[in-house]
């Protein structure tokens, strides 16, 4: 109850802080600022800008420099969900218990809503390099920042991941274990990755520990994923706020359909145990963090 208290109030600070940041939905591109902003005020849990939070934290970083690139990872997760539910991809009407962006605005201005999301994340994030009274260590740390984000976004990041699993999906390509994995490590893990590495960094950790936490975002997101792909067969509508069983309607491809739900499940606490071990092995440990982790893995929505 207390971890949930806690969660409740970190969440509504990653809120207040990622709002601020939004384009006023003024011009006449009005109704592109304003598909933008109803993508990203739609729900969702705030993981990946908490979870950069949290390793800002952890080791005795600035919150103030790291909330330009809170708001800019949210925006990417944001516009990967809008492409993501398109009909050319995988044709949802419903995300977090609301109309999706294309059923709403329709299906051009939900691509475009996802561009300028994307492109509006990067020049969220440049921000920083204007915030007063940095030192050039600190600008050195923006730089590294932005650099981790452009990677984990982008072909060598999640959109290759979506490129592999677009790929296998339409052309009915039977997946290994091996792709299917290069798609999790991807197009889930790369973004947790990243929020992880982008806090850490711009608190000033060396490049070991950023490494460290590479390796535990990885683990983290892969098993984030599984049991994403497990609640698609075992959740319901209320909870997920969304279609359950779309992926067997689209015949997508999961890890569950792979290995089966018991294989999956194991798996899941696996990855759960590594990601943990990784955490609780630090000099700098973040109790919360090691919650949050834990309760995103075993969670039912």
């Amino acid at each position: 109850m207390e971890f949930e208290k806690e969660l409740e109030s970190r969440i509504k600070y990653v809120e207040d802080v990622i709002r601020k940041y939004l384009p006023a939905e003024e011009g006449f591109q009005k109704s592109l600022l304003e598909a933008m902003n109803y993508s990203f005020l739609a729900g969702g849990k705030r993981l990946r800008p908490l979870l950069m939070l949290e390793c800002c934290r952890m080791y005795g970083g600035d919150d103030r420099l790291v909330w330009p690139f809170m708001a800019a990872q949210e925006m990417i997760h944001t516009y990967s969900l809008v492409h993501d539910d398109l009909p050319a991809m995988d044709n949802d009407l419903y995300r977090r218990g609301k109309k999706t962006t294309h059923a709403v605005y329709g299906e051009a201005m939900a691509i475009l809503a996802g561009d300028g999301l994307l492109n509006y994340a990067f020049e969220t994030a440049c921000g920083a390099f204007s915030m007063e009274g940095l030192s050039r260590q600190e600008l050195e740390r923006v730089c590294r920042a932005m650099k981790i984000l452009t990677r984990k976004a982008g072909i060598y990041g999640m959109i290759g991941g979506q490129a592999v699993d677009v790929e296998a999906e339409k052309r009915k390509l039977r997946l290994d274990g091996e792709k299917l994995l290069f798609i999790h490590e991807h197009k889930t893990a790369a973004l947790i990755q990243s929020a992880m590495m982008i806090g850490a960094t711009l608190a000033g950790a060396d490049e070991k520990a950023v490494r460290e936490l590479e390796r535990a975002g990885l683990a983290i997101g892969v098993a984030f994923q599984i049991q994403d792909d497990i609640l698609d067969i075992t959740g319901t509508l209320e909870e997920l706020g969304k279609p359950v069983g779309s992926d067997e309607k689209n015949d997508k491809l999961t890890y569950v359909s792979v290995y089966g739900l018991e294989q999956s499940k194991r798996d899941v606490e696996r990855l759960s145990k590594e990601a943990l071990g990784i955490l609780r092995d630090r000099p700098e440990r973040n109790e919360f963090l090691e919650e949050l982790v834990v309760s995103l893995i075993t969670r039912r929505k």
